[in-house]
């Protein structure tokens, strides 16, 4: 006779951080600062195939008594709620393997929130614990055209996505940022043409002059590659017009909200799941 196996519950697998060690700084606008790190975890990281990859960094809330390195489980076990550790996402710019070097721009508003001021200070030496890396996008060297768009948020990964791109690529990239001096150096193949969208003066809200620029123009013709990212409000905006109003391939589009004004991560990270069926609920209804 043979016993029926019995399916016992798997735990999941505990999530490890890995650690960055800060090699040097060195600010690109009045508001991003490039940080570089290296350090023996980096060497395992895996290839980096998508352009859009991303490290969700630790942070100990502000005023704790406790600093990296640190068990983010057993602070949870062993603290109240907010003395927890949080996570704030952002795109590796780029990894050198043979330097070991990876590359995390970090947009600086002063001194609000934790990620911003802490790259602001950082020295070399200085260490944070990350998981990842993730990611999904990877632009299709046989699309008739790319359109990327984004505010500061997606500057990193549009960057990396044109360095991907064939040199006889034609892409169209529009970015919005608060004034011309926070304009920085781009890649570009031979048929890059770049759009500079500026909030200052404006009156508008973050991606409301961004929406405005890419609705007004014209699009590249063809089989069209999507990559649009940044504020959500712009991205619910823009993915009614290239869904419902024009009708594009969901299928060669990569658009999802960073970051919702007004909202921390953690608050937007536990609200943006309604967000988007709401958002899809939208566009089904006009059409």
């Amino acid at each position: 006779m043979t016993s029926t196996p019995v399916n016992t519950p798997v735990a999941p697998r505990k999530r490890v951080p890995k650690t960055a060690v800060v090699l040097r700084t060195a600010p690109l606008t009045p508001q991003m600062l490039r940080v570089v790190f290296t350090g023996e975890d980096l060497l395992r990281l895996p290839d980096l195939t998508f352009t859009d990859h991303y490290i969700k960094i630790l942070f100990p809330p502000a005023a704790a008594d406790y600093s990296w390195p640190f068990d983010p489980e057993q602070v949870k076990r062993g603290r109240p709620a907010e003395q927890w550790p949080v996570t704030r996402t952002y795109t590796i710019r780029s990894y050198d393997r043979v330097a070991n070097e990876m590359a995390v721009d970090f947009v600086i508003h002063g001194d609000e929130g934790l990620a911003g001021p802490w790259a602001a200070r950082a020295q070399p030496g200085d260490a944070i614990g990350f998981f990842g890396p993730g990611g999904a996008f990877a632009p299709d060297p046989v699309a008739d055209g790319h359109l990327l768009v984004g505010d500061e948020a997606a500057i990193p990964a549009i960057a990396a996505t044109l360095e991907r791109l064939p040199s006889q690529a034609h892409a169209e990239v529009f970015l919005e940022v608060a004034g011309p001096g926070h304009q920085q150096p781009l890649p570009m193949t031979r048929d890059t043409t770049v759009h500079w969208v500026h909030r200052a003066g404006t009156g508008l809200g973050y991606g409301q002059a961004l929406s405005a620029a890419v609705r007004g123009a014209e699009l590249p013709p063809g089989r069209l590659q999507l990559f649009v990212h940044g504020n959500a409000d712009m991205v619910r905006d823009l993915r009614r017009f290239f869904f419902a109003d024009r009708h594009l391939d969901r299928r060669s589009a990569s658009i999802s909200g960073y970051w919702r004004s007004g909202q921390t991560e953690d608050r937007w990270q536990a609200t943006k799941a309604e967000f988007n069926r709401l958002m899809e609920a939208e566009e089904s209804a006009a059409g």
